[in-house]
């Protein structure tokens, strides 16, 4: 019973909205399983854009798997918090979305139902809630929704509400390389081993830049170094020299300045005696008239 009744509903819930309790009643009718035939009376009339999804999903399940495909990309993604790939995801998110509600208005319309901006704005709505919730994914991809879904994470998704004829299966993305997400993260992981390995290089870089430059400094202070231990040595040398020539010419001097001092004091006693003689001659001679100097032992002749 619940295969025929989801069966049944597909059918229903792309039927146009005008036409719907008028099927609905029709399709009761026909059933011979009058419990089945209830359940079916009961479904309830889709809204516009409910429809206008329920439509693309028949219509265009390709286009919707590619969709539900990159709503998977984008889950995995914000799990593995890789926030360039959410930025490029996020970016494809919004464009298709908006590409594939205008894709769904197209075919609304080309079944005769005028679709109005706001329901196009919903449809848009509906679709990226998808890309978020692994149950609006599921509602979308069954073709069986009452109603449009609200933006994702206001409140938690009531399938029983939201979707007729039973439970939605798990949508099938479109089919993709294989483990193309192990490959992304394989890549990323390899980016940020490159990026790893360039900061580290640069490090080591600037590190032995330094040290050259430290080495060459401590060369030409080494060698300056050198150079003025070659011109203190030579100047020690010349310096020692002089100091053996000062030692050799000293020789006897200390004992020559000594007699020199003790002629000097004798002159300088002589020098004295004789401006007394000159200055008082009286005073100088002895008791006799004679002259200092005068007499027997004088030496005068």
């Amino acid at each position: 019973m619940a295969d025929e009744l989801t069966r049944i509903a597909a059918e229903l819930y792309t039927a146009k909205p005008s036409e719907f309790i008028a099927e609905r009643t029709a399709r009761a009718k026909g059933l011979a399983d009058r419990g089945l035939a209830e359940r079916v009376r009961v479904l309830r009339r889709p809204s516009v854009a409910a429809w206008v999804v329920n439509v693309f999903a028949q219509e265009r399940a390709d286009r919707l798997a590619q969709a539900l495909q990159l709503a998977e990309e984008l889950r995995e993604a914000q799990a593995d918090l890789d926030a360039p790939a959410l930025a490029k995801l996020g970016q494809q998110r919004r464009a298709l979305t908006s590409q594939l509600a205008r894709e769904a208005a197209s075919l609304a319309e080309d079944r005769g139902e005028r679709v109005t901006e706001s329901t196009v704005e919903a449809v848009r709505q509906t679709l990226s809630a998808a890309f978020f919730d692994p149950d609006a994914a599921a509602a979308v991809a069954s073709g069986r929704l009452i109603r449009e879904l609200e933006p994702a994470g206001q409140s938690p998704l009531d399938l029983e509400a939201t979707v007729a004829g039973g439970p939605p299966a798990s949508p099938s993305p479109a089919p993709r390389r294989v483990d193309e997400v192990t490959e992304r993260r394989e890549r990323r992981d390899a980016e940020r081993a490159v990026r790893a390995a360039e900061q580290e290089l640069a490090r080591a870089q600037r590190e032995h830049d330094e040290l050259a430059r430290d080495q060459r400094d401590a060369t030409s202070r080494a060698d300056r170094l050198g150079e003025q231990i070659v011109d203190l040595e030579a100047e020690l040398a010349r310096v020692r020299a002089d100091a053996e020539r000062a030692a050799a010419a000293l020789g006897d001097l200390p004992e020559r300045l000594a007699a020199a001092a003790d002629r000097v004091d004798g002159a300088e006693r002589a020098l004295a005696d004789a401006r007394a003689a000159r200055e008082h001659p009286q005073r100088t001679r002895g008791p006799s008239g004679a002259e200092p100097g005068d007499g027997p032992g004088s030496g005068t002749s």
